[in-house]
């Protein structure tokens, strides 16, 4: 299944930063016993619901300077935590934040990628979040960092949902309920999420903004795919092959 493309893949690149030095030299790091439960606030340019769970590339996307199609995938995830821990470190609560694009085929690296933490996300929290999350996001990004820490604002029921970065001043995703058969959302269910073997269904919940407002890879969309999942890892689950 070619599910696996969510925005998140780039932080499998995070194995190779500065954070992960001298991991081997402590029991609570390296081979540490792990589990994740998080939610995601998440959205994207792909229409209404995102075509990369079930294509190899995602939506098409009129380039009005050139006239052509032109595929990408671009989108804002904002994480909470809601339980957790990397060896003796919990991870309750923590909160942090995606922007990337996809790049034009999912067979491929993206394009580029940026995660921020909420200042309130301890050192220890940060490298076990680093250490968890590839195993999610197993694919590569040509391009990734990890960006200044800025509050994160996450606020979510059944009809609504606010996530905003630095105030809104960074990023913003706002979600609203997918009108149903009833005030319930509407959910996606028996589908998996990239590499986590458990979620609690796709609520979908279109985007009235989805926007990355930082540098010259600044986007914003209106009225497309959004969603909120919560999802479930730990470190005995056995890790997920691409393409599977």
């Amino acid at each position: 299944m070619l599910m696996r493309k969510s925005v998140l893949p780039v932080l499998v690149l995070v194995l190779s930063l500065p954070l992960a030095a001298g991991a081997a030299d402590e029991p609570n790091k390296a081979q540490a016993d792990w589990a994740l439960n998080a939610t995601i606030i998440e959205a994207c340019s792909c229409p209404m619901f995102c075509q990369c769970y079930f294509n190899d590339e995602p939506a098409a996307h009129h380039d009005h300077a050139t006239g052509q199609a032109v595929h990408y995938c671009r989108g804002n995830l904002a994480f909470r935590v809601n339980h957790g821990h990397y060896g003796t470190t919990k991870l309750d609560g923590a909160k942090f934040w995606f922007a990337g694009d996809l790049g034009n085929k999912l067979t491929e690296p993206g394009e580029w990628g940026v995660v921020t933490f909420d200042p309130a996300v301890t050192a220890a929290q940060r490298e076990g979040i680093l250490a968890i999350i590839p195993r999610v996001y197993p694919t590569p990004m040509k391009e990734f960092k990890v960006g200044k820490d800025a509050p994160i604002d996450w606020t979510a029921n059944k009809d609504r949902a606010t996530a905003k970065l630095d105030g809104g001043n960074a990023a913003e995703v706002v979600l609203r309920r997918l009108p149903g058969n009833s005030n319930e959302p509407v959910v996606i269910r028996n589908l998996r999420y990239i590499g986590a073997p458990r979620n609690d269904g796709f609520v979908l919940m279109p985007n009235e903004i989805e926007a990355w407002k930082l540098g010259e890879k600044a986007f914003a969309y209106h009225n497309t795919n959004g969603f909120m999942i919560t999802f479930d890892i730990t470190s005995k689950d056995p890790m997920v092959k691409m393409g599977m």
